[in-house]
């Protein structure tokens, strides 16, 4: 997987922006194939592992530090950034992305354009003490202002009004989407992972799949998904599915897959927590391999000793302390494809976090959401 890319033609026009077209009223067009990605699953799975896979020396030390793969943040942004405030918290920009090619292609289709592309992020913030966090979704379609950033190959990329989010890292890789963030929250990220979706696959084969219950029938042949309502244990390709359809449940909008994410994240959680694989070496030695192997780190996280330090820091939280919401925003009226930034509460949400403090409720009530938000629970 590269942690770089090129320019996506299919989230922007010719100056860089997104277009904005008045769709037919009371419609939406038919969204392209999803491929968003658990990405933040992935890794808190590779933080309940690599506290003990990491931890070995010989070839197994060498084998997962050589697995990891990491871009340099910190030297392609320099020093134009949000204060780095030292209150004991975190902040850690989470991307799903995947390069249309290989193994990838072939589990969400798309075109093989030597590309990368990220619909997936989120904003992990954990508290001081590091007992509870908040998970903020940045909807891939929202329109904003992307500002001039310049990749970690030193290439620079002018500023662009209202593009779709995901513009910044196919535009401008990790560091590029690391700028953005910055820009919309005003708060300094503290580090960077990046989870490829084929690896994410892979992993929950090797835990043995993920308990779930439905209560409706999900079917999107895009997404190659058929569930009907009720209890499961998803293999790779089914959890790959359910996190990556988007019309194949709710209204057919990428807050509704937002939902199912999330939904799924919390179910993961407790299956790690519940599945014993610490009592099992191989399993765990599989685990270890497979989630370092998925991820692209900053270069503070680089190798297995840091990352197992890091992530012996999240292993504490599991989903009944974890807030999930989703960035408020509000359906764009020219075109009901896109959202727009909910400033006013979106400042509510980004002040609690630089704060430390929760997420206050009021924060995100009233803004868009989809319509899949009691789908997925977890399994019994």
């Amino acid at each position: 997987m590269s942690a770089e890319s090129t320019l996506d033609p299919a989230t922007q026009d010719a100056s860089g922006t997104a277009g904005r077209h008045r769709a037919p009223k009371g419609r939406r067009r038919k969204p392209r194939e999803g491929h968003s990605r658990a990405a933040l699953a992935v890794v808190w799975t590779a933080a309940g592992v690599l506290v003990l896979g990491g931890t070995g020396v010989g070839y197994l030390y060498f084998k997962l530090n050589g697995n990891l793969k990491s871009v340099d943040i910190n030297q392609a942004l320099g020093t134009d950034r949000p204060v780095d405030v030292d209150n004991g918290s975190q902040d850690i920009l989470v991307l799903g992305s995947d390069t249309r090619s290989g193994s990838n292609k072939k589990l969400g289709g798309g075109v093989d354009d030597g590309s990368a592309r990220s619909d997936t992020a989120m904003i992990v913030h954990v508290y001081e003490g590091h007992k509870k966090a908040s998970v903020v979704s940045i909807p891939r379609d929202t329109l904003v202002e992307r500002p001039e950033c310049t990749d970690t190959h030193g290439k620079t990329y002018p500023a662009a009004r209202l593009a779709m989010f995901n513009s910044a890292y196919s535009t401008g890789g990790a560091a590029c989407a690391v700028k953005t963030v910055e820009s919309m929250t005003g708060i300094r990220m503290d580090h960077y992972l990046e989870v490829d979706f084929a690896g994410f696959e892979k992993l929950i084969n090797v835990l043995g799949g993920v308990d779930i219950t439905t209560t409706q029938d999900i079917k999107d042949p895009d997404s190659h998904l058929n569930l009907k309502a009720g209890e499961h244990t998803l293999t790779g390709k089914q959890a790959l599915g359910l996190v990556r359809t988007r019309h194949g449940v709710g209204d057919g909008s990428d807050l509704g897959r937002i939902q199912l994410q999330q939904a799924f994240i919390k179910a993961l959680l407790k299956q790690v927590k519940e599945v014993g694989v610490f009592s099992n070496p191989k399993k765990l030695y599989d685990l270890a391999d497979t989630a370092t192997d998925a991820v692209t780190t900053d270069s503070d996280l680089d190798d297995v000793k840091k990352l197992a330090s890091f992530a012996s820091g999240l292993k504490g939280i599991g989903a009944k302390n974890m807030t999930m919401v989703t960035m408020p925003v509000q359906y764009d009226p020219a075109d009901p494809n896109r959202v727009l930034v909910d400033e006013a509460k979106s400042k509510r949400v980004w002040a609690a976090l630089k704060a430390d403090k929760p997420i206050p409720k009021s924060a995100t009530k009233g803004t868009a959401t989809g319509t899949a938000g009691d789908v997925v629970t977890a399994g019994n």
